[in-house]
């Protein structure tokens, strides 16, 4: 059995936040602790996609950002390539493996400095790989055409560029360093719909060429449909059902799945009835025990108050996995 490129063991990620002074003097105010991450496994395999959804707040975000180094799980592991990466950076004492991975931001105006040219920030990235600097300008010129820029766009500023425009230069910037995996986290989401399917194109392009892996953040089932070869699917802080993409789509076994899917307008010949959720939305500060998705849950009973879950597999795929009390 071929390793998976990149494993995250029984990832844990805990923010502490403590009473405001007000709070304080008023009494009652106590330390609250969010669960942003509560113990999630997965596996990204050698030249996949794998598509981590869920809907805003569930974790997913602060997931992709521990896998990529910028935070530090509270509890857990990731191995890239067999290798445990410890701490926060950009490969300097963060194991080596580091080097070899790179984010794509939401918001390419705000992950791109407006004070500094392309030719600058893509620079930044080629020493950071060991270019000399008077190889920087022809590798930075080789990497703008290959995104569909050009030559002439070395010396102007983001402000200067459209969002499409912008995810390209953030994407050449990623390309710099030869990496192997790169986390996307919603890496379209705030472009026009014509132009994302320019920029999931280009990614799918560059995966062929360069055998890249991506973990594709997003809340768009659209989105990782067209670009994933599996899913996961996350709810607050924990995962909910993971499998490949077609299987997902066509037999979503977790009610959460399942009710996401009916949202989607659909023509492509899947079941199209809605499924209302009732209930309040959960929290991931200080939640309680069992279940995070009972209080919605048209299923639920009292097995899922006491239990978390853990996951079956399902009858149709031995890589579908389903966390859920309902078989």
């Amino acid at each position: 059995m071929t390793r998976p490129l990149l494993q995250a063991i029984g990832i844990r990620k805990y923010f502490t936040t403590r009473p405001s002074v007000l709070e304080r003097r008023l009494g009652g105010a106590k330390t609250r602790t969010t669960k942003a991450v509560d113990g999630v496994d997965l596996e990204v395999g050698h030249g996949e996609t794998l598509g981590l959804v869920g809907e805003s707040g569930c974790g997913k975000t602060t997931l992709g950002r521990i896998i990529a180094g910028l935070y530090a799980p509270t509890e857990g592991v990731v191995l890239f390539d067999g290798q445990r990466l410890d701490g926060v950076g950009n490969g300097r004492g963060a194991g080596n493996g580091r080097a070899t991975m790179q984010m794509v931001f939401q918001n390419p105006y705000a992950s791109l400095n407006p004070r500094h040219t392309v030719r600058h920030i893509i620079g930044v990235a080629l020493s950071a790989k060991g270019v000399p600097l008077p190889d920087q300008e022809a590798a930075t010129v080789r990497l703008l055409e290959r995104v569909g820029l050009r030559s002439d766009h070395l010396d102007q500023y983001p402000s200067q560029f459209s969002g499409g425009q912008r995810q390209r230069i953030a994407i050449a910037r990623a390309l710099a360093t030869d990496p192997s995996f790169i986390v996307a986290d919603e890496p379209v989401s705030a472009l026009d719909v014509s132009v994302q399917a320019q920029i999931l194109n280009l990614l799918e392009d560059l995966q062929s060429e360069y055998g890249l892996a991506y973990l594709l953040i997003s809340h768009d089932l659209a989105v990782v449909h067209h670009a994933s070869h599996r899913i996961a699917v996350m709810y607050l802080g924990k995962m909910a059902e993971t499998g490949p993409t077609e299987t997902i789509f066509q037999n979503p076994l977790h009610p959460y799945t399942q009710a996401l899917l009916s949202s989607i307008p659909r023509i492509d010949g899947y079941s199209s009835e809605r499924i209302i959720l009732s209930g309040s939305v959960a929290t991931a500060v200080d939640p309680p025990p069992g279940c995070r998705f009972r209080a919605r849950c048209p299923f639920a009973d009292a097995v899922c108050a006491e239990e978390s879950p853990e996951p079956y597999q399902a009858t149709d795929s031995s890589e579908h996995l389903v966390w859920c009390h309902k078989r």
